[in-house]
């Protein structure tokens, strides 16, 4: 069975980047720009893996990962932030709202390859 990853990114650029990267990976995708449409998506699509950017249009990722988090039917969702915020009190705070990893921008391709993959074969991130 394909396994399904939900982007959500605001930026057309990186958006492009991560398409570009995991498309060839026999990942399905699914891409959103902004946090009420990831929780929605989120919802429906039952992604293996999402990765949410920090910010972003109408509710930023850390409202996004709170709230999936906190609902019982996505709860256990794995959701791995991708942001360009890499202070040390950014990477706490997502974690802190339940997030299984946090990978900083610009992307290193391997790192995310390697979230991935470990995200949905059911290890850690």
């Amino acid at each position: 069975m394909t396994k399904k990853i939900l982007i959500v990114e605001d930026s057309p650029m990186e958006l492009k980047r991560m398409e570009t990267l995991l498309s060839g990976q026999g990942y399905s995708l699914l891409s959103v720009t902004d946090g009420d449409a990831a929780v929605a998506a989120a919802r429906e699509y039952r992604p293996d893996l999402i990765l949410l950017d920090v910010v972003l249009p109408k509710k930023n990722g850390y409202q996004v990962c709170r709230q999936l988090k906190s609902a019982p039917e996505t709860a256990n969702l794995k959701i791995v932030m991708v942001s360009s915020k890499s202070q040390e009190m950014d990477k706490y705070w997502g974690m802190k709202q339940g997030a299984d990893g946090y990978l900083t921008k610009p992307i290193d391709p391997a790192a995310v390859l390697a979230a991935v993959a470990n995200a949905v074969d059911g290890g850690a991130v």
